[in-house]
């Protein structure tokens, strides 16, 4: 098995079809639940509403990682503006639901970087990755998902050049 990473960008004004599409969507993630290492919206900066889909997911081959991310729901509805799809090598045990120093007042973050493979230690780090190619071990960047008082506190967790940072949530159901 193989983990892959699969992040749906929202097309702009999408937030009403994604909202009356989200119980097919979960329906559909749900034939996946125990493959399911991470997964959740991300959001606007104040939270109200959600701007892409995030999920990593152990699956057998590119062919079933393509068939997770292309016959998903939304983005057969035309939701997504764009998907990315890459392997993930993740350097964290377990999945997001064995984290376990969760802080009261900090936000999640999903912090996307290009930089080389580093290890990345805090107890604030949900999950680590370096993202790779789908059919090579080229090597594209990196993936965090964090807990942190402010994005650039997220940032900084990943410790690289320039980081994307993204508020994100845990989704779905367990």
């Amino acid at each position: 098995m193989t983990q892959y990473f699969v992040y749906g960008r929202d097309a702009a004004g999408s937030g009403e079809l994604k909202g009356r599409l989200t119980p097919e969507h979960w329906a559909f993630m749900d034939r996946y639940a125990e493959a399911l290492i991470a997964r959740g919206p991300t959001l606007t900066d104040d939270g109200e509403a959600t701007t892409g889909s995030l999920h990593i997911v152990d699956l057998p081959d590119v062919q079933a990682a393509r068939s997770f991310a292309y016959d998903e729901t939304y983005y057969q509805a035309g939701v997504f503006e764009s998907v990315q799809l890459t392997r993930i090598r993740n350097h964290t045990p377990g999945t997001m639901w064995d984290f376990a120093n969760a802080v009261d007042s900090y936000h999640r973050y999903l912090v996307l970087t290009t930089d080389a493979p580093q290890a990345i230690t805090s107890p604030h780090v949900i999950l680590a990755g370096d993202l790779l190619a789908l059919d090579a071990d080229e090597h594209l960047g990196r993936a965090l998902l964090v807990e942190a008082p402010t994005a650039e506190a997220a940032a900084d967790l990943a410790q690289a050049a320039l980081a994307d940072v993204h508020p994100w949530t845990f989704g779905g159901r367990r």
